[in-house]
């Protein structure tokens, strides 16, 4: 049998035909017709279907069984009274313009094809529901033009598109997140396919939005990378970022290794900045054809590397003058130290020789003394610039005299100056203010230094000035002192002049200039002056000599309560048979301070440990020790300890004996904890036999047993200072 409907228009005019006689008696929709089983299949059909013209209204022709259970209608009355009995009545008002605007671009575009629109539908319950519209243009010659349409509810799908959509968008603003998370710091981010050569930018900076107008544009990879290149790189970098950016490089250094940088510079507005190209591959493994480039600017990181190679450099620097500069040091050091013990070994074998002779005996013994002190300052000078270095200087407080200070360098330097027949002047016309409140032990130390070493290079017959000029400074309780020494020797070059103040250096070493030293004693000086909030300055012209400036700002009054100034205890002569315990462990010390005391008059009796001392004290009659001569390093029992037995003795005449620290402990520190264990005095090692008596005597002067907050300087037999 041969299919009647041969094109769209006989199927729609049947169908037509039939609706019309269906609407008229009703017969054609009988199933027992062939046009009523063919009605019955169109209503029947599971997904809807309608028929309108395309015109006018846009009346509703036809609408199947289907079509109307999308709208919940129960008959087609229902249907017509819902929409209106027009296409524009089924679609939802918010989509019509559109939906229309749709329908008639497909026409447009192919008349042969169905075109496609969705669109929302409100059913006769007030539920908005989707509807997936699938419809044919068609001129009639029964009905004129129409669309048939096939309609499905797409609700569901919609809702399950829409949640997809919703994940995705969520995962994309996740992904988006971590992106600008792990990209911080990154001026532009590039996407980049080199199978597809393409290029998408993730992020632009002011040089990557001339290659592109907005982000998420796509390029090409192979026009970009050398626009960027010849656009923006500094012109000496260009071959080696066209190099390392080509296709063909990414790839070989990616198959190496999954990220890969290109440092190089960038040219703006006439600066130059630094930048880092990082590449990664984030494609599969295995494969290099998805890459992430990021380019970030380094400025700040170069400048730190910069800075971090020039620190590098200069600690290199540092470290290798600082060995130069000790094993000059060193090598000066045992020159000064062999010389004065050859001196100290030979005398004492000449010495014994000629053991008769009075008068070389007295010689000999004479230029032993000499070397030891020169020994002994060699030995201080060290040991104090190591304290000094460890940060462990104690700046004192208390009234002092700088005229009297003033003078007694002048006496310690006029030694030394005098053999050399050197002038030394000391002018203080210039100070208004005599008396300050401050270290004056320190203050003579930093000049007795560069007093001393203005004679050391200063050649016969010279002159060394010392001048003292105050000026007022920013309060009223306070001066600033200027305490300058100028000579006339032999001068600082001006290359030596920047390094003056460094430990371990000399203008000449010890055999070049003839002079023992070891080139601390302006290090010292200068570090002392800094610790006490001042500094040290110097010009000099080789061949007309130096001028060194020491600038001190000095309190008029006194601004720490609770500090008082040493008493000075004029020494009196020891009347009758005094008694004094000397607390000694080492043999050889025990032996001469022995022979010392007894020499001078004084009962001697002995302890080895601290532990025996405090018994000896303990257990004997109140009077019977008039002193004690106390070390501090002993084994069981040390001075300290000792001391505070002592002092907590009940008996008040025993446990108020003066007691003297004689000790090799000699830094400020080991005097102030000798003060607080409760010593009177402090006295450093190796012995000044004179000072030693000297102190005794003041000990030992009747209800002279006050506390003594502060000891002299030794003096260096040729007019330097040893210890202060």
């Amino acid at each position: 049998m041969n299919d009647p409907f041969t094109t769209d228009t006989d199927l729609i005019e049947y169908i037509l035909s039939i609706q019309n006689m269906g609407e008229g008696d009703g017969k054609s929709r009988e199933t027992g017709s062939v046009s009523g089983q063919f009605l019955h299949f169109v209503d029947e059909m599971p997904g809807g279907f309608f028929i309108y013209h395309a015109y006018g209204g846009e009346e509703l022709i036809y609408a199947n069984k289907s079509m109307l259970r999308i709208f919940d209608c129960d008959t087609m009355a229902q249907f017509r009274e819902l929409t209106g009995n027009s296409f524009r009545g089924i679609v939802h008002p918010e989509d019509l313009e559109a939906v229309e605007e749709s329908i008639w671009r497909q026409i447009r575009d192919s008349q042969y094809d169905l075109d496609y629109v969705e669109y929302r539908i409100i059913t006769r319950r007030g539920e908005i529901r989707w509807v997936d519209d699938y419809g044919h243009f068609i001129h009639s010659e029964t009905a004129g033009d129409v669309f048939y349409v096939f309609a499905g509810d797409s609700t569901e799908r919609k809702r399950l598109q829409r949640e997809a959509e919703s994940q995705a968008a969520e995962e994309r603003r996740q992904y988006m997140d971590l992106l600008e998370g792990l990209s911080i710091g990154y001026e532009s981010i590039l996407y980049v396919d080199l199978e597809q050569d393409r290029v998408q930018a993730y992020r632009l900076n002011d040089r990557t939005r001339k290659q592109f107008a907005k982000e998420l544009e796509v390029r090409r990879y192979s026009e970009f990378a050398p626009d960027y290149v010849s656009t923006w790189v500094h012109p000496e970098d260009r071959e080696y970022v066209a190099r390392s950016t080509a296709s063909d490089d990414i790839r070989r250094q990616l198959a190496a290794d999954r990220t890969f940088y290109v440092n190089f510079r960038v040219v703006k507005d006439g600066s130059t900045r630094y930048v880092q190209l990082r590449i990664v591959n984030v494609g599969e493994s295995g494969s290099v054809s998805k890459i992430v480039m990021g380019y970030q600017n380094m400025d700040a990181e170069i400048v730190r590397e910069i800075e971090r190679q020039q620190l590098l450099k200069n600690a290199l620097e540092s470290a290798n003058t600082a060995i130069v500069a000790k094993n000059a040091f060193l090598a000066n050091m045992s020159h000064d130290v062999r010389t004065p013990m050859n001196a100290i070994m030979g005398f004492t074998d000449l010495a014994r020789k000629h053991c008769q002779d009075g008068g070389k005996l007295k010689y000999y013994l004479d230029r032993i003394e000499a070397a030891g002190d020169q020994l002994l300052s060699l030995l201080n000078g060290v040991l104090e610039i190591s304290k000094i270095e460890s940060g462990n200087l104690h700046i004192e407080n208390a009234r002092c005299s700088l005229t009297e200070t003033l003078q007694e360098v002048r006496t310690r330097a006029m030694s030394r100056a005098g053999a050399k027949n050197i002038t030394l002047t000391l002018d203080l016309s210039g100070m208004e203010h005599d008396i300050v409140y401050s270290d004056g032990a320190k203050i003579g130390h930093i000049l007795s230094r560069i007093v001393s070493n203005g004679v050391k290079y200063t050649k016969e017959n010279g002159q060394v000035s010392v001048f003292v000029r105050e000026e007022r400074a920013d309060c009223a309780d306070c001066a600033m002192y200027h305490f300058i020494v100028q000579d006339n020797g032999i001068g600082i070059a001006e290359d030596m002049l920047a390094r003056i103040f460094q430990p371990f250096e000399r203008e000449k070493n010890t055999t070049q200039s003839g002079v023992h030293g070891t080139g601390l004693g302006l290090t010292i000086a200068k570090s002392i002056a800094e610790a006490m909030g001042g500094t040290v300055e110097v010009v000099s012209e080789v061949g007309k000599g130096s001028t060194f400036t020491v600038t001190l700002r000095l309190c008029l009054r006194d601004t720490q309560k609770g500090i008082s100034s040493a008493k000075k205890k004029k020494p009196a002569p020891t009347e009758g048979k005094k008694r004094v315990l000397i607390v000694e462990d080492t043999e050889i010390n025990l032996e001469i301070e022995t022979e010392l005391l007894r020499d001078a008059g004084y009962l001697v009796d002995v302890a080895a440990d601290g532990s025996v001392a405090v018994e000896k004290v303990r257990n004997s009659q109140p009077g019977y020790y008039d002193l004690i001569l106390m070390d501090i390093q002993m084994p069981i029992m040390d001075g300290y300890r000792a001391t505070e037995e002592i002092r907590s003795l009940g008996d008040p005449v025993l446990s108020n004996i003066p007691i003297v620290a004689l000790s090799a402990n000699a830094f400020d520190e080991d005097k102030k904890k000798s003060r607080e264990s409760g010593m009177n005095a402090h006295m450093e090692k190796p012995i000044d036999t004179p000072r030693l008596m000297n102190v005794i005597s003041s000990m030992l002067e009747e209800g002279n047993t006050e506390l003594e907050t502060e000891t002299c300087s030794t003096p260096d037999r040729s007019g330097g200072t040893l210890q202060s």
